[in-house]
Formats: structure tokens, C-alpha cells, sequence
């Protein structure tokens, strides 16, 4: 009895042959670290080869690889972006405390930054944020709270992270330059 992968193997072998070099090529344009280029191609060639049953025979094999290879890409943007800090470990330390502080002493310029900012959100952002440090809540945690999907909940904590870090940036600027 002939092995079906035995075919498929066949068939993609001359496909890496030919289109390794460019794939690289493509993967190092999109501003990949030249470290992870041979990765991700390599990560492109196993998901093509995984999903060879569901290619269009008549298509660009290139184009659909390139397509892949792109697609690998921007999930590796979304996960470094997930996993950047947030501008001061004071922020997070105010997040996780909650919005209490005592009157009695003064706090550093940064959390005052990070309060200011805070308070700039709209009250469905400070909520998520506040859900997520504070109460600890995970993304899909948060998820079934608001009636979003896992993956909408941390986009949104993505871009409020950005929001929040441009704000204190700025805030912190401001107090740097008294004008």
C-alpha cells in the first residue's frame, strides 16, 4: 500500500527548492531579525506542507507561501506587543493596588503621571485596564465579562497600553520642561 505523504513529499520537495531563497528573502523584508529569518521561513514551509491538502493547485505556490510567511509575521508582531512592558513598574504597581493611596505622602512624579492618565481614559478602557492589573483577570477572563472574544480584549489592552504609555511620556515631559 503507498503512504499518501509519500505523494505530498513528492510534490513539495522541488516547491522548497525553489522558493527557499526568496521566501527568506521576503521574510528579511518585512524587518525581521536576521537571527529569525531561517525560522520563520521554516515555520512558513512546515504550516505550507501541514495545509498542502487545502492549496489551490492552479494558484502562485510563492504568493500562497509569502502569504503564509506574512501571516507568521504579524502574529509574532501581536505577540511582542503583548509582551512589552509598560512604561514604569510604577504604573503596574499602581494598577494592581487599586486607586487608594494615602493622602499622608507625597507620590513620586511618575505615579501622578500615571493617574493623570488613568483618569484620561474613558471609563470602559479604565475598567479593562483596572480588570486586568488590579483584579488580576485574564484576557478570556475578561472576555466573557465584557462579551468579547480572548482576542478582542487583548487588542484593546494593546492599544490602551500605547495610549497610556504616549500619556505618561507626555506627562512626564511636561513636568521635565516647566514652561
Amino acid at each position: 500500500m503507498r503512504n499518501p505523504s509519500d505523494d505530498k513529499s513528492a510534490h513539495f520537495e522541488p516547491l522548497v527548492l525553489e522558493h527557499h531563497v526568496r521566501v527568506r528573502a521576503f521574510v528579511r523584508s518585512l524587518g525581521v531579525e536576521p537571527d529569525w529569518v531561517d525560522d520563520i521561513a521554516q515555520e512558513a514551509f512546515v504550516k505550507a506542507y501541514n495545509d498542502w491538502d487545502s492549496f489551490d493547485q492552479s494558484r502562485d505556490f510563492g504568493k500562497w507561501l509569502r502569504g503564509i510567511a506574512a501571516n507568521i509575521v504579524r502574529n509574532e508582531i501581536r505577540k511582542q506587543a503583548r509582551r512589552q512592558r509598560l512604561l514604569h513598574t510604577d504604573l503596574t504597581r499602581l494598577l494592581v493596588q487599586g486607586e487608594e493611596t494615602s493622602g499622608d505622602t507625597p507620590e513620586p512624579v511618575a505615579i501622578e503621571a500615571v493617574r493623570i492618565c488613568l483618569g484620561k481614559l474613558s471609563a470602559s478602557n479604565r475598567a479593562i485596564v483596572q480588570g486586568r492589573y488590579r483584579d488580576g483577570l485574564t484576557a478570556p477572563e475578561l472576555a466573557e465579562k465584557l462579551q468579547k472574544t480572548a482576542a478582542n480584549v487583548r487588542q484593546m489592552l494593546v492599544r490602551i497600553r500605547r495610549q497610556l504609555r504616549i500619556c505618561v511620556e507626555h506627562q512626564l515631559n511636561s513636568e521635565a520642561d516647566p514652561a
